[in-house]
């Protein structure tokens, strides 16, 4: 009889079918890399070091490029005013040219979040290898794609040799079986995964998130959960491609055609865990349990149901756990014990790589259509890219948020890392859709709780964090007319 060949994980399957030179004596595997996604912040380095070395891209077309972190959100037909921003968009422009670089500019219609653009261009596809320098890549992952962000050494590597050195990752499995109740998204399925797990939890993995919830969701959730995989400590986060990826896929412009389809269906089929595969770690979640989640201090791990309290520093046993409750109390200016639901906001902010696809705004303006915003809470809408702003527009989505008293910008990161004017002041407090929520980040000073879209949306109706349960019952008219 032969010998049993041990089944594999999703992602040592997509690993395996992109070694070029396997490591020895524990040496790094070289890998190939089949799309390289690049924005202004890392790239220039990149570009500068190749120039010096005098080396050309190695594959522009598989190198594509799109502003995003520095694109101001308002008056884009006008010169960039933050004199940082202005040069390093200036800088990838020239570069582009340069190396021969497709880039899609601040106005193109394809411009917009490098993780949103990449998925609505169909160049984000099962069984990939992505890179960018930008540590959310773990986005793509939701494909089936093995995704991660790289540094910029690394981004050099890859624009001179369509390669990169790493050492295999262990594998994490996430099982996430149930339904989820009305009120509850990806976004809380994430964070309560790293609420568990911790900011630390994935550290060495690849995650793939498993079970009949997951199975459910649709791709731009599925985009949120891998989204949020870093924030787990993880390398990159990974979904099994089925039915619903392809149906994502059919109509994309990057999408095979006719009898490339087909081929291409059959192996993205075969990429699914093996039986017989054994993961390094597992994690069980109970999706009928799960509530709306947000968080509470400085890191995407310190998160409690929105029904709950503000936790005190006394309820960690590990010592650090103790220390860091108390300093993001301190920051977050938050009394241990507070009912979530009763802490006031002054910014919500619908946006972000995490949550701004058009999926996102149509859940945001559903909640609000018919409502009035509380007078005393400035709302934000920043869609992922231009075409899902179009999008959005075409559906009357962007007249919900403007007749409701929210801002509706034109697409980038915008505050979810605090670039150009769109920043919190010291001691404001904001209500985000985006990943992170560490001090200072979307603006010196600013506090941040994480939540969903709908979350975001029934707080802005409250000026307290709420969900939609929360909210009053329509008058019959106003629920008719919505």
């Amino acid at each position: 009889m032969g010998e049993h060949v041990a089944g594999r994980t999703l992602a040592q399957k997509v690993w395996d079918d992109h070694v070029v030179a396997k490591g020895t004596d524990g040496a790094p595997d070289l890998l190939y890399i089949d799309l390289h996604l690049i924005h202004e912040v890392t790239s220039p380095q990149a570009f500068e070091g190749l120039r010096l070395a005098g080396r050309k891209l190695r594959r522009p077309d598989l190198t594509i490029a799109t502003e995003d972190h520095n694109t101001p959100t308002l008056e884009i037909d006008k010169p960039i005013a933050d004199p940082v921003s202005r040069t390093q968009i200036e800088t990838l422009r020239a570069n582009c040219a340069e190396f021969g670089v497709r880039l899609h500019p601040l106005g193109d219609a394809e411009q917009g979040i490098v993780h949103v653009v990449g998925p609505q261009l169909g160049l984000t596809q099962p069984g990939l290898t992505v890179v960018c320098g930008d540590s959310h890549t773990s986005t793509h992952g939701a494909f089936g794609a093995l995704a991660m962000g790289i540094g910029t050494s690394e981004v050099e590597h890859v624009m001179a040799t369509q390669t990169l050195s790493l050492k295999p990752f262990k594998t994490m499995a996430i099982n996430v079986e149930g339904t989820l109740r009305p009120g509850v998204s990806a976004k809380d399925i994430i964070l309560a995964v790293i609420a568990k797990i911790g900011t630390g939890g994935g550290q060495g993995y690849v995650l793939e998130y498993r079970g009949s919830a997951i199975r459910a969701l649709s791709m731009e959730a599925r985009m949120t959960i891998c989204n949020m995989s870093i924030e787990a400590g993880a390398r990159a986060g990974m979904v099994a491609p089925d039915d619903t990826t392809f149906a994502y896929l059919s109509d994309k412009p990057h999408a095979p055609q006719g009898a490339d389809w087909d081929a291409a269906v059959e192996y993205w089929r075969s990429l699914a865990t093996d039986d017989d595969a054994e993961f390094d770690a597992e994690v069980f979640l109970d999706a009928d349990e799960l509530e709306p989640f947000v968080t509470w201090g400085t890191n995407p791990g310190q998160g409690v149901p929105l029904s709950e309290k503000v936790p005190a520093p006394e309820d960690f046993t590990d010592e650090n756990a103790k220390a860091a409750a108390k300093r993001a109390l301190d920051y977050m200016g938050l009394e241990a014990g507070t009912p979530m639901k009763q802490i006031r906001v002054d910014t919500v902010f619908l946006g972000s790589c995490t949550n701004s696809r058009i999926e996102d705004l149509r859940l945001a303006a559903s909640i609000i259509e018919g409502r009035a915003k509380d007078p005393a809470v400035r709302m934000i809408v920043v869609p992922g890219s231009a075409r899902v702003r179009l999008q959005a527009e075409a559906e009357g989505l962007d007249r919900v948020f403007k007749d409701f008293g929210a801002e509706w910008r034109f697409a980038g990161c915008s505050m979810c890392l605090g670039m150009n004017p769109d920043q919190l002041a010291p001691g404001e407090r904001c209500a985000s859709t985006s990943n992170r929520n560490f001090e200072g980040r979307q603006g010196k000073g600013g506090r941040t709780h994480l939540v969903s879209p709908v979350v975001a949306a029934a707080t802005a109706v409250r000026g307290t964090l709420s969900s939609p349960s929360d909210l009053d019952p329509l008058p019959a008219a106003a629920a008719a007319a919505a």
